[in-house]
């Protein structure tokens, strides 16, 4: 297990849609694994493989608070089957988009179909964080950002500080 680098916008690479994986073997579970240590050390809740420079449909969740153990989710090509029309408000940010939040409104509720880390296929009904969260990294596998959500003058001004924060970062 290796912690990766996470790729940050405006990175084109992030703007790739991520192609399938035939199946959950050793090579996916070890980019999982890593997935996983990269997003913990970031730190996160999610992380597609995208953001890492790998361009499959994988993605991984630990929505878990602080105190309580950790809780690893793993999805190979998700897919959601089911979403409500009621949506809900929430704050999101990206290790992609360091340090930056926005509100983004999403469905409240989806039903995900998915490959787990045994290659089994399963279903999950997501509601609250963990469907914010499902559908914020599933849209980095379509080459969305959260920030693509907002308004373009927003998006217009967040991509401006990132690249003024960049810019300080390499000349410190």
């Amino acid at each position: 297990m290796a912690i990766r680098k996470i790729i940050t916008a405006p990175d084109p690479l992030l703007k790739q849609v991520s192609e399938p994986v035939e199946k959950v073997d050793d090579e996916i579970r070890a980019l999982m694994d890593d997935m996983l240590d990269t997003m913990y050390d970031a730190p996160g809740i999610g992380l597609a493989a995208i953001q890492i420079g790998v361009p499959k449909r994988v993605i991984v969740i630990d929505i878990s608070r602080d105190d309580a153990p950790a809780e690893p989710m793993y999805f190979a090509n998700p897919e959601i089957i089911e979403k409500a029309d009621e949506t809900a408000p929430y704050e999101e940010g990206c290790l992609s988009v360091p340090e930056l939040y926005e509100e983004v409104e999403r469905p409240a509720t989806c039903r995900l179909r998915y490959l787990d880390y045994q290659n089994e296929l399963r279903e999950i009904d997501c509601d609250g964080l963990l469907a914010t969260c499902i559908q914020h990294e599933m849209d980095h596998l379509e080459g969305i950002l959260f920030i693509d959500h907002l308004s373009r003058m927003k998006r217009s001004m967040m991509l401006k500080k990132l690249q003024k924060a960049k810019k300080l970062a390499a000349t410190a």
